[in-house]
């Protein structure tokens, strides 16, 4: 079974060329030593206090993310050509967004169905009309993707809103820095480190027109009991900007302040980590107690930009992931560089029925799913969880899409016989305001179980550090 998937590491000639520079280094490293540097990495993020949260299961809900000090490594030929694609899909997803808040003209072209953009829970009528500052919508997107061959890349999702997990990729180098520096003397690894300084050229960039000074930015989190606050304060620090929660801000005339011990300081710039609904509780939710009332009334009359921007998560709905290709035809006039795993949208009478057929052979997601949860991975559930599940299947089509188990790529990782295969994924974190930007490198997911393509945190699944081989 393991034949069918691609190794990233070795191939039919041997040891492939991005991770020649590795072989002497694990090859000559004591299963002592090995032992000695795992339990100092875990030291190091224990210190630092890198950590993610799971409610509702009991014991100490912070726990540290298994991290594999293997790094997975990329080209720099096959890196430039995941760049070209990730900024591609970047750009055609805020043509989207700004496409569908406006005219929608897609749609009219008939391209994508109506009721799958506006009778999505993730369209917020509140923002339709109104365009943000260069028209960008989503300023940070990440994007999944899955290697299933030498030169066979599939994204798997997008994320538009608020996609986590940056400060483990920045952390993950920080680590493996501090450990081996040797490795980092001797090769030519890009750097990541630059990634706060861009992401905070990025949201200074679409300050809103009213800003007549250097614009103020700050995070706004809902607090220490989030799952990612870590990642909230760890980024706020790195940019030099203020960390925030709903009840540091108000709204006052035309604008949003911040309360100081110096007193009132205008804000231009909120990166939120919130969702929609906590945004504001005169428009959305009237029972947050995490956001700014009044927020959206400022927000729509161009006294403050939110990032990215309320209503931006209709464009990573895997439902609509389905017509991205179709996008970047649409807005852009090009042939898409990376390619959509083939999905059967389960809305539709046809591909339901063949995805209740095969459910045994499918990944079943749910259309707002996230972390893992709410989904079935047909060829590793028994009876009773395949029966059950086409029960809520059959419940409510319209809330699932179906994928076929793709081979996923494997990557060295260090377990207690030596290094074995295991399979991940990446995600890339790519900036969007005035430039286009993307750091080289990012997040590696690892499933840590053999056999397992569950790659999430909170599913069991580790990190790695994400190496790029810059060009001589």
């Amino acid at each position: 079974m393991t034949e069918a998937f691609f190794n990233e590491m070795y191939d039919r000639d041997g040891l492939r060329m991005p991770y020649q520079m590795l072989e002497g280094w694990y090859q000559n490293m004591p299963a002592e030593f090995r032992a000695l540097k795992q339990a100092e990495a875990e030291g190091l993020f224990r210190r630092y206090g890198i950590t993610f949260a799971v409610y509702g299961e009991g014991g100490d809900p912070d726990r540290l993310i298994p991290f594999d000090m293997f790094p997975r490594v990329f080209g720099a030929n096959e890196w430039r050509r995941l760049e070209r694609g990730i900024k591609q899909r970047a750009r055609a997803l805020n043509a989207f967004l700004s496409d569908v808040y406006d005219r929608g003209e897609i749609i009219r072209a008939g391209r994508i169905p109506a009721d799958l953009v506006y009778q999505n829970e993730a369209y917020e009528i509140a923002v339709a009309g109104f365009r943000p500052p260069l028209g960008v919508f989503s300023h940070i997107v990440g994007i999944d993707l899955v290697r299933t061959g030498a030169d066979q890349f599939y994204v798997l999702e997008d994320n538009c809103r608020t996609p986590s997990g940056v400060s483990y990729m920045l952390e993950n180098r920080e680590v493996m820095m501090r450990m081996f520096p040797h490795l980092f003397q001797e090769n030519r690894v890009a750097p990541v480190d630059g990634y706060a300084r861009l992401l905070k050229r990025t949201l200074a960039s679409v300050a809103p027109a009213k800003c007549e000074r250097d614009p103020c930015v700050v995070l706004l989190t809902p607090g220490h009991y989030n799952s990612a606050y870590y990642e909230h304060s760890f980024l706020a620090d790195l940019m030099g900007i203020e960390l925030v929660e709903g009840q540091d801000l108000f709204v006052e005339g035309d604008f949003c302040w911040m309360r100081t011990t110096e007193g009132p300081k205008k804000v231009d710039v909120i990166y939120r980590r919130i969702d929609d609904a906590y945004l504001d509780p005169l428009c959305f939710r009237p029972d947050s107690t995490l956001g700014v009332p009044g927020l959206m009334n400022v927000y729509r009359s161009g006294g403050v930009t939110i990032c990215s921007a309320p209503g931006a998560g209709v464009a990573d709905d895997k439902a609509i992931y389905t017509y991205v290709p179709e996008m970047i035809r649409f807005y852009l006039g090009e042939a898409p560089i990376l390619e959509n795993v083939p999905t059967w949208q389960c809305a539709k009478a046809d591909d339901l029925k063949y995805v209740q057929e095969h459910l045994a052979e499918l990944v079943v997601k749910e259309v707002h799913g996230s972390g893992g949860y709410g989904m079935l991975v047909g060829p590793k559930a028994d009876k009773a969880t395949i029966e059950a599940f086409a029960a809520k299947l059959a419940a409510n089509p319209s809330n699932y899409i179906a994928q076929p188990t793709l081979a996923l790529s494997t990557c060295p990782t260090f377990v207690e016989e030596g290094i074995a295969p295991r399979h991940v994924d990446l995600r890339p974190y790519c900036l969007v305001g005035r430039d286009v930007e993307l750091v080289p490198g990012g997040l590696t997911r690892v499933a840590l179980t053999d056999g397992s393509l569950v790659v999430n945190s909170s599913q069991g699944g580790g990190v790695k550090d994400t190496w790029v081989i810059a060009e001589e």
